[in-house]
C-alpha cells in the first residue's frame, strides 16, 4: 500500500527537499503542473478553449504559516482573474481554491480565510466565472462548508468539493444536492484514518457511485472528478436515468492525465473541465498525484534513475 506512505511523505520537509533536488523531478512535475506563472498558464487555457474544453485553475500552495502568506495567496488569484478578464477567458476558466492557503489553519483562521476568499469570489463573479472550494483533510471540512454556505448568500454559484472515501459524505451530498449548489465529487487524496474514511478501493468506488446517484437525483450541478473509465460510464448511465442533459453536469480530470479522454468526452457533447494547477509551491499537490496512481510513482522513479 504505497499510497498512504506517499501521503505521509507529502507532509515531510526532509522528503520535500529530497524530491525537489532529484534530477528527474522536473520532468515529472511538468506533466502535472502547467507552469509557475500566470503567463505560462494562460496559453494552456487558450489551447483548452480552442479544443472545446474548460478549465479550473489552482494556484498551488498550502500549509502556510503567516497571515502575510495568506494575503499573497489571495493576490495571486486576483492577478489570475485580471489576466483572464483582459483576454476574455472568464467563461472558460473557473478557480479552485484551498482555504488552507488563505489562512484557515492560522489563529482566527476561519474568519481570515473567509475574508481572503470573498474578494476572489467577487472578482470571479464580475468576469462571468466562479470559484470552487477544494476539500482538504476531514478536520477542515466543517469550516469549509460554513464558508461555502456564507459565500453562496451573495454568490450562489460558488462550488465546493466532497470526497467519496469519507463516511460523512453521503449526508453532505444530500444536503448540498437539495441546495442547488455546484458540487465536485472526487475519491479523496489525503491520508485519513479508518475511523472516518473507507480504506479499501472497492468500498471507495461503491461510495463514489452512491454519491453520484444522490447528486444526479438532486437539484444541484454535479461535477464528476474521475479518470476511471468504469465510473465515467456509470455516471453517464446515472445521468440518463435522472433525465439530465449533457450540459446539466460535467466531467473533470487533471491536467496531464488521460488527455485524449478529455477530447473524446468533449467531442461527444459533454462538458469537460481540466483541473489545471500552476505555481512554485507544487510539492504537496505533486505528491498526492503520485499517491493516487502507482503508475505515476513508477514514472517518477524511472525519471530519477535515467537522469543525472
Amino acid at each position: 500500500m504505497l499510497g498512504p506512505v506517499i501521503l505521509a511523505a507529502s507532509r515531510s520537509d526532509k522528503m520535500r527537499r529530497f524530491v525537489s533536488a532529484a534530477p528527474g523531478t522536473k520532468q515529472v512535475v511538468d506533466r502535472f503542473i502547467a507552469g509557475e506563472t500566470v503567463g505560462q498558464v494562460i496559453p494552456i487555457v487558450e489551447d483548452a478553449a480552442a479544443k472545446g474544453l474548460e478549465v479550473t485553475l489552482d494556484v498551488v500552495g498550502e500549509d502556510i504559516t503567516t497571515v502575510e502568506q495568506s494575503y499573497a495567496a489571495r493576490d495571486a488569484y486576483l492577478e489570475l482573474i485580471d489576466r483572464l478578464k483582459e483576454l476574455g477567458l472568464g467563461e472558460k476558466a473557473e478557480m479552485s481554491v484551498k482555504l488552507s492557503m488563505f489562512g484557515q489553519a492560522l489563529e482566527g483562521g476561519h474568519e481570515l480565510a473567509l475574508a481572503n476568499v470573498r474578494p476572489v469570489v467577487e472578482a470571479a463573479d464580475a468576469i462571468g466565472t466562479t470559484v470552487t472550494l477544494d476539500a482538504e483533510d476531514h478536520t477542515t471540512l466543517d469550516s469549509m462548508f460554513a464558508i461555502h454556505e456564507e459565500l453562496r448568500k451573495d454568490f450562489p454559484k460558488t462550488g465546493c468539493v466532497i470526497q467519496a472515501y469519507l463516511f460523512r459524505t453521503e449526508d453532505d451530498a444530500r444536503r448540498l444536492a437539495a441546495a442547488g449548489s455546484r458540487v465536485r465529487i472526487v475519491k479523496g487524496a489525503y491520508k485519513e484514518p479508518a475511523s472516518v474514511a473507507y480504506q479499501d478501493k472497492a468500498e471507495i468506488d461503491k461510495a463514489f457511485v452512491r454519491i453520484v446517484k444522490i447528486l444526479m437525483a438532486g437539484s444541484g450541478y454535479p461535477m464528476i472528478g474521475s479518470h476511471d473509465p468504469r465510473l465515467i460510464a456509470i455516471t453517464q448511465e446515472l445521468a440518463r436515468q435522472a433525465g439530465r442533459n449533457p450540459d446539466e453536469y460535467e466531467f473533470q480530470m487533471l491536467y496531464g492525465i488521460r488527455s485524449e479522454e478529455h477530447i473524446r468526452l468533449a467531442a461527444e457533447g459533454h462538458r469537460m473541465r481540466v483541473y489545471t494547477a500552476y505555481g512554485t509551491d507544487w510539492y504537496g499537490y505533486f505528491m498526492r498525484r503520485l499517491a493516487e496512481k502507482p503508475a505515476n510513482l513508477l514514472f517518477f522513479a524511472r525519471s530519477i534513475l535515467t537522469k543525472g
